[in-house]
């Protein structure tokens, strides 16, 4: 099952419950498919809109108890009855990918906050919910993981989401350290982006790490898998910052050694580290 379509979905396929596997992928071809509308190929924004627009018809279908005639559908109708799972994650979802289409900048953290509660934050939900464990005390840390994640790979993509005339620091942050954002890869301003990712990469960090309590109360595989997205997310803000946040010449990325070291540290985690 990749995953290298649709970041927000961080699942190791390998720590799966294989009775979990089909729900996870029914889900994962859900996001994937209306992420890939919404962001891939070369149809306008009205044409994206209107197909993401068709997966909103297929959810009432499924709310309504209506068969559909589309296979993948037909999965997740399937996956939702049989987990009794909401269908508000599956909109919020689609309103975000609604979002990439219509907005390319975010003036405050909140509003990017906001975003990453409906990009990120229902796949990690909807996975608490295959495992029965979507209790108040695990949903906020899972949102704290799932925002955390999202912002990590902002900040991995900068130079990537700026051809698409994409910026995903907010606003406010840029002019607070007067980095404009026409100039955000001029060496000119190399000391001024310097402290502006500092600050992004630390408070990513102290929200990543609000969370990890979960991956600690949750046992047996899915703890393990929680853990190593905990630790994943950490490295990479590691590795921005070995790079001197220069992320324009050299993107960020998790490496074979940076695996090893990550399930070390996975194993080795203790709430006393956190």
């Amino acid at each position: 099952m990749p995953v290298e379509h649709y970041e927000n979905f961080p699942v190791a396929s390998y720590l799966l419950p294989r009775r979990l596997i089909p729900a996870v992928e029914a889900i994962y071809a859900f996001a994937r498919s209306a992420d890939d509308i919404a962001d891939e190929g070369d149809d306008g924004p009205e044409l994206r809109l209107a197909g993401l627009a068709a997966y909103d018809m297929e959810l009432d279908r499924i709310e309504r108890g209506e068969a559909s005639a589309d296979p993948m559908f037909q999965r997740l109708a399937g996956v939702i009855a049989q987990y009794e799972l909401p269908l508000k994650p599956f909109r919020d979802l689609l309103s975000a990918f609604r979002q990439d289409i219509t907005v390319q900048r975010y003036t405050t953290y909140n509003d990017l906050l906001d975003y990453c509660a409906r990009s990120a934050n229902p796949v990690g939900y909807l996975m608490l919910c295959l495992y029965g464990a979507a209790d108040e005390d695990n949903v906020r840390d899972s949102n704290a993981i799932c925002s955390a994640l999202q912002i990590i790979n902002f900040l991995q993509d900068v130079a990537i989401d700026e051809t698409k005339e994409r910026i995903y620091i907010p606003m406010e942050d840029l002019a607070r350290f007067a980095v404009p954002p026409a100039a955000m890869h001029s060496l000119e301003g190399q000391a001024k982006w310097r402290a502006l990712m500092r600050f992004e990469v630390q408070r990513a960090r102290a929200l990543m790490l609000s969370g990890a309590p979960l991956a600690l109360r949750l046992k047996g595989r899915i703890g393990l898998e929680l853990r190593m997205i905990v630790q994943g997310g950490l490295r990479v803000l590691e590795l921005i910052e070995e790079v001197d946040y220069d992320v324009f010449r050299r993107r960020p990325a998790l490496e074979k050694r940076d695996w090893l070291k990550v399930f070390w540290r996975a194993l080795r985690m203790r709430a006393a580290s956190l």
